[in-house]
This record gives structure tokens, sequence and C-alpha cells, in this order.
């Protein structure tokens, strides 16, 4: 069973590959160390990966871009130094200066900076026909969304210096995936945010699954996406899983990859039953396939 689960996600994994091929690139410091930068595209939702191996000398890593400083952390080898950048969906295109800064054993900085132009992308637009409350939320609510909106703000904002994954990250769930990221939608008429991750329609009670290692944060009802899951993988990077007909883990529980985390269903703001796969690294909304097309080692 598990090899036929790890072929069925293999299948997804390479098909979102394929929609754009990885880039890659070798920057150097200024004593010749290679700083390798990968991403599938420099455009709005995308991921940029920051490595650098092989560099025992290296002490420590700070990289500073879009006004957000972003710490490093290791993978399997000590001398493996990473980051993920997320361009938002809402960036603007234009030339924004990356700064790299390097510490040796000795306690000596170096410095690398390049600019990295940032290529506009049109997002589609899609009218949606929900309940009427859920598109003007009745006054009784109000006090509840602001709540939950704050919380949101607030576990993002957490910062776990550790990297707590492993290999590459999974589609969550069997079904029809939807490469409906950054949609801007319009419920009932009435225009509303872009959407912030990617649906797929599945069968309600159809497993959930952590696409990757992790600490929940949220496991919780929530008036717009339904009972939600959120998972904490380190270095700024959180997945989110929303409209669950129900919650298999709670809030401190350390989940594996490819672990059931709960089950499709029709809660919250929704149009049927599917599940709605998020991503965000520090903030950043990003497309979450563009997470299935790198692996950390």
């Amino acid at each position: 069973m598990k090899k036929v689960f790890f072929l069925f996600f293999s299948f997804f994994y390479l098909y979102s590959a394929s929609l754009l091929s990885i880039q890659k690139e070798t920057w150097h410091s200024p004593s010749g160390i290679p700083i390798e930068i990968t991403y599938r595209a420099l455009q709005p939702g995308e991921i940029i990966v920051i490595s650098i191996k092989d560099s025992l000398r290296i002490k420590d890593v700070q990289i500073r871009f879009l006004g957000q400083k972003y710490q490093v952390g290791n993978a399997s080898s000590e001398s493996h130094f990473f980051s993920f950048i997320g361009l938002d969906l809402g960036l603007k295109s234009g030339s924004y200066s990356m700064r790299i800064s390097l510490q040796d054993a000795g306690g000596e900085w170096e410095t690398l900076e390049k600019d990295i132009a940032i290529l506009s992308k049109t997002f589609p637009e899609k009218k949606l026909w929900v309940a009427q409350k859920f598109v003007i939320p009745p006054p009784q609510v109000q006090e509840r969304i602001k709540r939950e909106a704050a919380i949101l703000r607030s576990l993002y904002g957490i910062f776990t210096p550790q990297w707590l994954g492993e290999e590459e990250f999974l589609m969550p769930a069997s079904g029809k995936a939807v490469a409906n990221f950054g949609e801007r939608r319009i419920y009932n008429n009435r225009p509303r945010s872009s959407h912030g991750g990617v649906d797929i329609s599945a069968p309600a009670r159809t497993p959930v699954r952590a696409s990757n290692s992790g600490r929940v944060v949220l496991a919780s009802d929530l008036y717009f996406s339904g009972k939600t899951v959120i998972i904490d993988h380190g270095l700024g990077l959180f997945t989110l899983y929303c409209h669950f007909s129900k919650i298999k883990v709670k809030r401190g529980d350390q989940v594996g990859r490819g672990d059931v985390i709960g089950e499709v269903g029709a809660t919250g703001r929704v149009t049927g039953p599917h599940l709605h796969w998020g991503v965000k690294i520090y903030g950043s909304r990003v497309d979450p396939f563009s997470l299935l097309s790198f692996s950390v080692e």
C-alpha cells in the first residue's frame, strides 16, 4: 500500500514539476564560495531556494531581500545551508536587490549583492456563487472574523530556526488538482481577494496527508476556511489545508510526511467538497505547485 501511495504522489509531482522547468544559477562570494540559486520562474507566487553546500568554513549566513531578513537552516549535512524565499502573489514587477552575507569561522564577513528582475504575471478572474453570509458576513460574526485574522497573522509570524521537513513535498490528497493559484475571485458578483492556494477536487472524506513533516500550529474551525490545519515546517515555511469535514490532528502534534491529518469536506466558504492547499513563506503567498519542484537534501 505504501508503494502505491508513493507512485501515486510521484505522478502528481512529475506533473506539477513539468509545468515549469527548474532554473539554476551559481553565484560566487568575493572569496569564491559558490551560492546556488534555484527557482522555476522569477514571478509573483514563485519560490527561490538559496543553497550553500560543502562550505565547512562558513559559520553563518544572512540574506536580505524585499525588505526582509531571511534566516538559513541546515539540511541533512551540517555544511549545507539553505533558505526559502517566497515571491508574494501581490509582488510588483521590477528590479530588487538581494544581499547575501557570509561569516567565516574567524568571524569575518563578506557580502555579495545582486539585482533580481521580477517579471509580471497575469492571473485569471473567476466568478463563484456561495452562501451570502460568506460574502457579506452578518454583524454577529464580525468579531469572530477579526479574532481569527489576528490569530493567523500571529501564527505566520512564528519562526522556527530548525528545518523540520524531509525530502520533497507531496501533493496532500488524491483528486483533480486545479492550477487556480492567484485567481481573482468574484463571489456573488462582488470582487474579493485573490486565491492564495490551489484547489484539489475530491469526494468528501477523502484522506488528506501532510505534504511534509512538521509541527501543527493550528487545527480549528474558522469562519471562511472551515475546518483548517496549518503545519509549520521551519524556516518560515507553512502549509495550509482548508475545508475539512474532519480534523485528525491537534495543535502541537508532530506529523510526518504523508501522515493523515484530516478528511476532505465542504466547510467554510465553498461551492462543494474540495481541499484548499496553500503555502506561506515569511507571510508571502506562493503557489504550492512551485514547492513540489524542490527537494532539500
